[in-house]
């Protein structure tokens, strides 16, 4: 059986992560040299066979120094107008320097929307493999020009799990400021490099840093290993390391890279629809359900009716994603609610036949559902 390791070194298709402040720098925007050293290493592991997917953060700190901002803003319109001028940079700064290989790259900004609504997903899908098809490497960034809070994956690292699961990568590399997971503070004499995590109990007394320590990202070690517990449950090997490390990181020898720390898949694939809703859905409202409704839902894999619903709880809309509470008051599922809130009183806890005709649908698909218990 192969190891994590030498797993991440055959892959052949592999999905990179980098964040902003592998990439700029507050004083000057985007770092070329930083830049061209992650090319420099995606490029070579291209030249290996593999396919590559790169999600790329940077392009709100690539619109600070043109905006003549100082740090990164924290109301959203301000960051939006810096991701609207960063990306254009970052792209262009991507296929600069991609050329070099003669490499073409194609960019695809998401949303969580993209993630949620059938249709946008699909199309997400198809779009990340037919570009795959025809040998463009996809760089994809969360589209922070338009996302608001309700439709944001909020942040890159996630979106990052999400991607691999979604084009069916064999591999996730989370690139870091550091060389890996710590014990405890890396700052701190005496923490120590955990070089493998073969499952989620070996986390069990880690110190780890919570988001929001980075100046110019979003992220922290905490987004890096729910991320890589995301893609690990779905199957997924994962190797966290330092950015600086990159192509050790990619190494392609028999034994696989001698850095950072390696996750060991731990669960099997699922679809990504469903992957979306167990890991990343952010649930605008709970609804309550009995007993009878629960073996339907979680044992039948049938849908919600709203026979089976006892009340609720939220201001959400069709299509906006809910839980699913049992009697007991855990969570056992979640999925896309097919009404408004504001029409649920008057059907909830009656059976089909009794409703008017344009009403008599499921309140949640089995098709938009997943078991969390």
């Amino acid at each position: 059986m192969r190891s994590t390791r030498e797993a991440l070194a055959a892959a052949r298709r592999v999905v990179v992560k980098v964040g902003s402040s592998s990439l700029t720098s507050l004083d000057g925007g985007l770092d070329p040299a930083r830049l061209d050293g992650l090319v420099d290493a995606l490029a070579r592991r291209r030249a290996h066979g593999s396919q590559v997917v790169l999600v790329s953060s940077g392009a709100i700190a690539a619109g600070l120094a043109p905006l003549g901002l100082a740090k990164r803003p924290r109301d959203l319109a301000t960051q939006q107008a810096a991701a609207a001028v960063g990306q254009l940079l970052l792209a262009h700064a991507y296929e600069v320097s991609f050329s070099r290989y003669g490499q073409t790259v194609g960019q695809v900004l998401l949303t969580a929307d993209d993630m949620i609504r059938r249709s946008h997903y699909r199309n997400a899908q198809r779009t990340l493999e037919r570009l795959l098809g025809l040998d463009v490497l996809p760089v994809v960034n969360e589209n922070d020009t338009v996302a608001t809070e309700e439709i944001r994956v909020g942040d890159n690292d996630r979106l990052a799990a999400l991607v691999a699961h979604l084009v069916g990568a064999d591999a996730l590399v989370l690139l870091s400021d550091v060389a890996g997971l710590y014990d405890g503070d890396p700052r701190k004499p005496g923490s120590k490099l955990l070089t493998d995590v073969d499952a989620p109990s070996d986390l069990d007394g880690v110190e780890i840093a919570k988001p929001g320590q980075s100046s110019l990202g979003t992220g922290g070690m905490a987004t890096k290993i729910t991320a890589a517990g995301m893609a690990a449950a779905a199957g997924i090997p994962v190797l966290l390391a330092a950015a600086a490390d990159v192509h050790d990181a990619l190494d392609t020898k028999p034994e696989g890279p001698k850095v950072g720390t390696a996750f060991r898949p731990s669960g099997r694939r699922m679809g990504a629809r469903r992957f979306w809703l167990r890991n990343a859905a952010d649930p605008a409202g709970r609804l309550e359900i009995d007993a009878g409704a629960v073996t339907a839902v979680i044992h039948r894999r049938r849908s919600l009716l709203a026979a089976g619903i006892r009340g609720f709880d939220g201001d959400f809309v069709a299509g906006d994603v809910v839980d699913l509470v049992g009697p007991d008051g855990d969570v056992v599922a979640r999925g896309v609610v097919s009404f408004d809130a504001e029409e649920l009183p008057a059907i909830i806890g009656r059976r089909s036949r009794d409703l008017p005709p344009e009403l008599r649908r499921e309140v949640v698909h089995a098709d938009d559902l997943v078991s969390l218990s």
